[in-house]
This record gives structure tokens, C-alpha cells and sequence, in this order.
């Protein structure tokens, strides 16, 4: 009998209901995205800053949206002194420290050059907002200069976002 008592025990305990504390689910980061700066150097002869304008602030709004949409990213607005808030104008630490006060766990900053008439490089960063260190630190080309080439490379770019482990 005794021989029985710790193989029934050990079933009992495999197959029993459990009520062990409940996982937490995973909370949302809280990231603040700097719109992306942008660069022109291939030379075509006709001016396209308009339409590049329109593209990159498509580009920002879908990749914000997109970001926003899912479980993982809660999307905060960081204020900077002078406005707007830019890489260019007040720099990564400044940047970081406007991230950090509205609350960010992560800044997102990039740019996109446009090299040539058919490629584009966009250069992105993730920055953890308390720490300051680079958590994701990539160069994506995409191919063309249409607004279809603009979706397709918005939608890969969010797609390595939303793959980042959790912090």
C-alpha cells in the first residue's frame, strides 16, 4: 500500500487544478516617436520636397497608428522647448530627457535619405528613455519613391518593432 501512496500522490498532484497565482499579462511601453528627419542627395532635377514632405508625414502617422493599434506600445507625445521635437534641432540627449518626462520607456528616432532616384536608406533607433542606451539600431533600404514603396517599407519597419523582445 505504502509503494502506491507516492506514485497516486504524484498523479493527483499532475492532474489537479491549478490556483497558483495568475501570470501578470504584459504591460505596454510607453514610447515617445520623434518625427523622422529627411534627405534628399540623388540629384534629380526636378524639386520633389513637396511630395517628399507629404510621404515622410504619411510614413510618421502609419507607423505612430500602427504602433499604437497593438498591446505592446502605449504612444506618448513628448513636449520640446523649442518645438518641434527634432534630431536635428535639439539633439538625442535633450530628446531622451523629453521622452523620459512624458513618461516614455523607449524614444524612436531615424531618418530617411533618399540616395538615388531608386533607393532609400531609413536609419532608426530605439533608446531606452531611463537608461539612454541603444536598444535597436538598424538601416533599412527600400526600393523606389512612390507612395506604395513608402507603405510597404512602413509596414516592414513596424513589423521589426513589433518583434523587439519585451523590456
Amino acid at each position: 500500500m505504502r509503494c502506491l501512496l507516492l506514485p497516486i500522490l504524484a498523479a493527483g498532484l499532475w492532474f489537479a487544478p491549478s490556483y497558483g497565482i495568475a501570470a501578470e499579462p504584459e504591460q505596454s511601453a510607453a514610447i515617445a516617436v520623434i518625427d523622422f528627419d529627411y534627405v534628399d542627395t540623388s540629384g534629380e532635377p526636378r524639386d520633389q520636397s513637396k511630395e517628399h514632405e507629404a510621404r515622410l508625414a504619411a510614413f510618421m502617422d502609419a507607423l505612430k497608428s500602427d504602433l499604437a493599434k497593438g498591446a505592446k506600445f502605449r504612444v506618448v507625445a513628448p513636449a520640446c522647448r523649442p518645438e518641434p521635437c527634432a534630431v536635428q534641432g535639439a539633439g538625442v540627449p535633450a530628446l531622451v530627457a523629453a521622452a523620459r518626462e512624458a513618461g516614455a520607456d523607449i524614444l524612436l528616432i531615424g531618418g530617411v535619405h533618399k540616395m538615388s532616384t531608386l533607393v532609400q536608406w531609413a536609419k532608426i533607433q530605439a533608446i531606452d528613455a531611463r537608461t539612454g542606451r541603444v536598444l535597436f539600431d538598424k538601416l533599412f533600404t527600400f526600393r523606389g519613391d512612390t507612395d506604395e514603396a513608402w507603405r510597404r517599407a512602413e509596414t516592414f519597419i513596424f513589423g521589426e518593432l513589433a518583434a523587439l523582445p519585451p523590456s
